[in-house]
């Protein structure tokens, strides 16, 4: 045999040649046995196939729940990064707070790009989605909560003090002896 030439003498050395060139009777010859079709085939391809889409379906709507639970251990991870930034306004607390509030806007602006990969005529997305953006919302309440803490909102009248006009005297007092 030469040097690179595979067995059936084809450029490619692995090749096989399924071809039936042989003189005895073909497996396409003998009948099929007793209660089998070849109809019933084609039935289990499409039940096959409607399985496999059933369970890609299914794929599809656990891992939209699994990316809608996801901001959860955020929250929690946040919650604990801001517990331990104490309630002083310094640039550490400053800066966890305004990511804590970051975070869950960025998420809630590309809640349709998150979700993309799982659309499918037979996944409703409508839950996966509230509840992704029901736990952003409250990733967000809890920096606002933060803010909130450190004074940094302002939320007490002494807070708008300076665009107040000064309050009009209402009496005066006076006493003692006129000084000529």
């Amino acid at each position: 045999m030469e040097k690179g030439k595979g067995v059936m003498g084809g450029g490619r050395r692995w090749a096989v040649d399924f071809t039936d060139s042989s003189t005895s009777p073909s497996s396409r010859d003998i009948p099929d046995p007793p209660g089998f079709s070849r109809a019933s085939l084609d039935q289990d391809d499409s039940t096959v196939s409607r399985q496999k889409k059933d369970a890609e379906s299914n794929w599809k709507s656990q891992k939209a729940w699994e990316v809608a639970q996801a901001p959860f251990k955020n929250l929690l991870m946040m919650g604990f990064m801001m517990w331990m930034a104490g309630s002083t306004v310094h640039l550490f607390s400053i800066g966890i707070t305004f990511s804590a509030l970051w975070q869950p806007i960025s998420a809630l602006q590309g809640v349709g790009k998150v979700f993309e990969p799982y659309k499918d005529s037979k996944v409703d997305l409508l839950g996966p989605k509230l509840l992704f953006m029901a736990l952003n919302l409250g990733g967000l309440a809890l920096g606002v909560w933060k803010l909130n803490t450190l004074g940094l909102l302002p939320t007490h009248a002494f807070d708008w003090v300076s665009s107040l006009p000064p309050a009009q005297e209402v009496e005066y007092s006076g006493g003692g002896f006129p000084l000529h």
